[in-house]
């Protein structure tokens, strides 16, 4: 009877380790999932960026290009 009250301490140990275990994997991904959005979010930012300094550099070489133009040769 002695052994069995052994093996249920032990199991009970074994389930709370496994429910911590589990519950810093849950808080784990929460955190993951937030951090995934926030950079999500800041990816959307830095495309919008980048796109419009591609279209100034764009604008930029179309007027050099013009003032290339009117110099003499």
């Amino acid at each position: 009877m002695q052994d069995f009250s052994n093996y249920i301490a032990a199991m009970d140990q074994d389930l709370t380790a496994l429910e911590d275990r589990v519950r810093q994997v849950a808080e784990l991904c929460q955190q993951l999932r937030a951090e995934n959005s926030d950079l999500r979010q800041r990816m959307a930012q830095l495309t919008s960026q980048n796109k419009l300094l591609a279209e100034k550099i764009d604008g930029a070489k179309i007027r050099l290009q013009g003032l290339l133009g009117h110099l003499p040769e």
